[in-house]
């Protein structure tokens, strides 16, 4: 019965979501000029090309930092039940800080923290 429910509200989910997609694309105002096509549409004329290539460690630095990030948002529920659950749950810890240290370690080794 639980699962009704669950498919009942991803179905009117999708529905609402076409529906909304259907509905926009007849009654959206189309006015196209030249103006529009240009990149960017800040009122400000494009000078050279779009294509920058940017160096690919600003983008790994990104990624590293967004996954010690999330992997540090783990340890406050843990440290709220090490009291309550004991070694066992210092153990798991102790492990999960060792992986990313391992991470950390690799990430080092790999040179991706370096902006030159």
């Amino acid at each position: 019965m639980a699962y009704l429910y669950i498919g009942l509200f991803a179905i009117t989910g999708f529905l609402l979501v076409l529906g909304g997609i259907v509905v926009s694309g007849p009654i959206s105002p189309k006015k196209p000029s030249d103006e529009k096509s240009t990149p960017y549409e800040c009122g400000e004329r494009p000078i050279g090309s779009a294509w920058v290539q940017f160096n690919v460690g600003y983008y790994l630095f990104a990624l590293v930092f967004l996954i010690f990030e999330v992997e540090a948002v783990f340890l406050f529920p843990c440290a709220a039940v090490l009291k309550e659950v004991g070694v066992p749950a210092l153990i798991e810890v102790g492990i999960f800080v060792f992986v990313l240290a391992l991470g950390l370690l690799y990430v080092l080794k790999k040179k991706v923290m370096e902006w030159v």
